[in-house]
């Protein structure tokens, strides 16, 4: 492992968004990679005497007080970047909605091999732009392939309807949001709102427990999906109100088949790559913090490495975005400096098929100036027949970075040399093309990028009070409601005077408006904690999903997506190159579980 020269300060602490820890942070400082010195700092805006942060604090988490203000800094050449741990000014607080969260314990120095997945992960598409135009060429399938009528083409898409953790129910034409218990708790049918009693009729009152898994329902688990979800749904009320002008026999799970063949044709004619290689600026979000997280990792002596389904073409271009020097105008020019960054790539992998050892498929080497695909041994260079020692294979051999195309993942454990699984972190996007299959099959230490959480985490952070009060609230309910049953039992079953019956009826009155008040005031709250925003103190109102609600929650339960999340992700964090403001080396600890006998009793 590389040895930093310079000095490079770092923080350790715990924090909980809504239970700050009650510790001071230190700051260690390491010199030639010893320590030398530790002092304590306090972090600003923290009480020690009530353990409490104020409202004015930022909502960071240690590390110093720049980055609470802007994570971005201007280098020598006047390109902004990100304040990365191993940098000067790294080692600072780190803003909340940057911060990587933990499910189960990791520790950084056990792991070898760093890997990637390239789409939604390194490369973050903007949806207004990506997803529209994946929307629009699914259209036009649909009406030019497909047969469905051209006034389809005049349809629009919202980018921020659908939300990711959603399950389409094919047949009835329903999307649904559901806890981690797989009871329903939203309901639309295409875009109009299931009455409760619907819903509970629909999939409430059953004998047996619905999986809510294929092929009668749809999981809307990755970005891509968001697109297909939101023409469903537009297509489910086009039928109801339009039933003549759909295609014959198409119900709505034909509808949603018609759609993901629309989708699948969209892919696999380079549609859609094809637009994106023109211009990948205007589909691809920039991160100027990816690069130096890949030295950052390469310097602590890790290996890294690419997993991606898109083909070499395709990679080349939009890793060439993201990692390319720009010049003064900023415009790029396509060349191979990003596999410096890279032990092994793997293009066209077939994930989650990939993570199968048994999946024999070829793994073939690619020459990356020409693409051309060359045969291998289960990865060692073979040389095509009549000739020994073609000049291609020893002038791929010399390079760093090996590029191939398909094979499985006992093909990558043996190019990185792997022994265990478990010195594996794989980052990734898709819960279950990249996450659920590599831990679950293979013990792989996991870590899934989910954009959406730096808007929510913000936000929750600045609803914390809100929420201790509806905590508060339903307390008050439940109090009172136990009181009410306690008077109206006593009155059943025991017998009393009539002047004490007379008080305790009257008593009993009072205790129901009060029951009465609490619920409204707690509704009320409830509403007031998903859409009011006017109080907020933000330059740009936030609010949760007005349909949805919160991602990772349905009313007082995790929602399916987080119960996923929670399962199958050791850490989870909104951007992959929010790696870089942790040490390398750095241990992950999880919060500690509560269980509900628990939760009222610890002190928090």
């Amino acid at each position: 492992m590389r040895i930093p020269k310079k000095n490079v300060a770092f923080c350790l602490s715990l924090f909980s968004p809504e239970f700050p820890a009650p510790f001071s942070s230190r700051i260690l400082r390491f010199s030639a990679g010893f320590p030398a010195k530790i002092r304590p700092i306090h972090t600003a805006g923290f009480n020690q005497s009530n353990s409490h942060y104020s409202k004015d604090d930022s909502a960071g988490t240690i590390l110093g007080d720049k980055a609470s203000q802007s994570h971005l800094m201007a280098n020598s050449n006047g390109v902004e970047g990100l304040h990365v741990w191993s940098s000067p000014e790294g080692g600072c607080k780190i803003d909340i909605g940057k911060q990587i969260f933990c499910n189960r314990s990791l520790n950084m120095k056990n792991i070898l091999a760093v890997g990637f997945d390239m789409d939604y992960t390194l490369a973050q598409y903007k949806p207004e732009t990506f997803e529209s135009l994946a929307y629009e060429g699914t259209i036009r399938k649909l009406v030019y392939d497909l047969g469905y009528p051209q006034e389809l083409l005049e349809w629009t898409f919202d980018p921020k309807y659908m939300v990711r953790g959603l399950v389409l129910d094919k047949k009835r034409g329903n999307i649904l949001k559901m806890d981690r218990h797989k009871y329903v708790k939203v309901a639309y049918h295409g875009f109009r709102e299931l009455s409760k009693e619907d819903k509970v009729g629909t999939y409430g009152n059953t004998l047996i427990r619905d999986s809510f898994d294929e092929p009668d329902y749809a999981l809307i688990d990755t970005l891509f999906s968001l697109a297909e979800a939101y023409l469903f749904a537009q297509l489910v009320d086009y039928k109801d109100n339009n039933p003549g002008k759909v295609p014959e026999g198409a119900d709505y799970s034909h509808m949603y088949k018609d759609v993901r063949a629309a989708v699948d044709l969209c892919h696999r004619d380079g549609t859609l790559k094809q637009m994106v290689a023109k211009d990948p600026k205007r589909y691809i979000n920039e991160d100027t913090s990816i690069v130096p997280m890949f030295k950052m990792l390469r310097d602590s002596g890790r290996s890294t490495f690419l997993v991606t389904n898109s083909l070499w073409d395709y990679t080349n271009i939009v890793m060439n975005f993201l990692c390319a020097s720009r010049t003064l105008d900023g415009s790029l020019s396509c060349n191979f400096d990003w596999l410096q960054y890279f032990d092994v790539v793997i293009t066209g992998s077939a994930k989650p098929g990939f993570f199968q050892e048994e999946n024999r498929a070829n793994i073939f080497e690619v020459e990356p100036e020409s693409g051309m695909l060359l045969n291998t041994d289960n990865g060692t260079p073979m040389p095509q027949v009549g000739s020994t020692s073609p000049e291609v294979l020893l002038k791929a051999s010399n390079k760093s970075c090996r590029v191939f195309q398909g094979g499985n993942v006992a093909h990558l454990h043996k190019l990185l040399s792997i022994e265990s699984s478990s010195q594996v972190l794989y980052v990734g996007d898709h819960i279950y093309g990249d996450i659920l299959r590599s831990k679950k099959v293979l013990g792989w230490r996991t870590m899934l990028v989910v954009p959406e959480l730096e808007r929510e985490v913000k936000l929750l952070w600045e609803l914390r009070d809100m929420r201790k009060q509806l905590r508060l609230l339903r307390n008050e309910r439940d109090l009172v409601e136990d009181q009410i049953h306690h008077l109206k039992w006593s009155l059943k079953f025991e017998t009393f005077g009539d002047d004490e019956k007379q008080k305790m009826t009257s008593a009993l009155g009072e205790l129901e408006s009060q029951r009465d008040q609490a619920r409204l005031a707690h509704q009320q709250a409830q509403r007031e904690c998903h859409q009011k925003v006017e109080e907020l103190p933000f330059s740009i109102r936030l609010i949760f999903h007005k349909i949805w609600g919160q991602l990772m929650k349905t009313g007082y339960q995790n929602s399916r997506f987080a119960h996923q999340v929670e399962r199958f992700a050791c850490l989870y964090t909104s951007q992959v190159s929010n790696l870089s403001l942790y040490s390398p080396d750095k241990y992950y600890r999880p919060s500690e579980d509560f269980m509900p006998h628990e939760f009222h009793i610890l002190p928090l």
